[in-house]
């Protein structure tokens, strides 16, 4: 499983950066593509990406709401929370574990060799802070005399658009290089810092500052798509403690906020079946599945 989780991972960074013509034209790709909101964080200044990106896509519709009301221009952005609600109604933060370039990288750099360090659960909570004030409250309230705000995220934080669209939109385009000053520096700085964190920890950027990872975890109790504990049938081992990249203790918290769904301890870890995946309510695998279609077969023969 953990084989297929992998291509899932490299076919999703494929199809969201698929735009090979980069190189060429030395700009950012602004096809028809680029109305598609990306399950995953991804930036949408990436010169290679054919879709926008969720949290991206949120700021800028916050930073205009002032200036909208102010020339009278009633817009609401219904497209972009609905897509990202969508998303996160039947995925939760399975797409973080499945559909996440940035995910993604931080899990290859985690297997460099190198001493391993656990994260402070209380730093889980640092997201939830980068969700409220500056993905919504900053680029809501801080505002310009025009009563424009700013990206607040992508701006001053997001290290994904640093990789993906900051670096390769230099050397694309050198002209760019005599604008760079002290924002630019903080940026790389703080991508670096979750690149050296990333090798020692896992996924500390999902884990303690990504946005829509926060948005994602608020679903994970009622979406589609989950691992479901059989209580009757765990015995407290503790096996699914020692794989989770999150660590989690999943039979301790089946519904955290903070599962990925990558399901090491459903086909890695748990011997005695009691983990099982449900797609909305019906359980496809695991024990519990087995035992569903046994009690089916058994009321039809009778």
């Amino acid at each position: 499983m953990e084989k297929i989780r992998i291509w899932v991972q490299l076919l999703w960074a494929m199809l969201v950066n698929g735009f090979l013509g980069f190189p060429s034209t030395g700009n950012i790709y602004q096809g028809p593509l680029k109305v598609i909101c990306s399950p995953g964080l991804n930036c949408y200044s990436c010169p290679a990406a054919t879709t926008y990106c969720p949290i991206g896509s949120i700021q800028q519709l916050l930073l205009g709401v002032r200036f909208s009301l102010q020339t009278g221009q009633y817009y609401v952005g219904t497209f972009v929370v609905g897509s990202i609600g969508l998303l996160g109604a039947v995925f939760g933060r399975f797409i973080c574990g499945w559909a996440c370039p940035f995910g993604m990288i931080q899990e290859l750099l985690h297997k460099i060799p190198s001493p391993k360090y656990g994260i402070p659960p209380i730093l889980n909570w640092g997201k939830y802070l980068f969700l409220v004030f500056f993905v919504v409250v900053f680029p809501l309230v801080l505002v310009d005399q025009f009563g424009l705000g700013q990206p607040w995220f992508c701006k001053y934080v997001c290290p994904a658009g640093s990789l993906e669209a900051g670096i390769p939109m230099i050397i694309l385009q050198p002209d760019l290089r005599s604008t760079l000053g002290w924002l630019y520096v903080n940026k790389m700085a703080i991508l670096a810092g979750f690149i050296f964190w990333s090798v020692v920890s896992s996924r500390p950027f999902c884990r303690t500052t990504c946005p829509l990872g926060a948005f994602y975890g608020l679903f994970n109790r009622f979406r589609l798509i989950k691992l479901q504990l059989d209580p009757d049938a765990c015995t407290k081992c503790g096996a699914c403690h020692t794989v989770c990249p999150v660590e989690i203790r999943f039979n301790e918290t089946p519904d955290s906020p903070e599962c990925i769904s990558c399901m090491k301890c459903l086909t890695g870890a748990c011997s005695f079946n009691a983990i099982s995946l449900e797609v909305a309510g019906f359980p496809v695998s695991g024990k519990t599945s087995r035992k569903k279609a046994s009690t089916h077969t058994s009321v039809g023969d009778n």
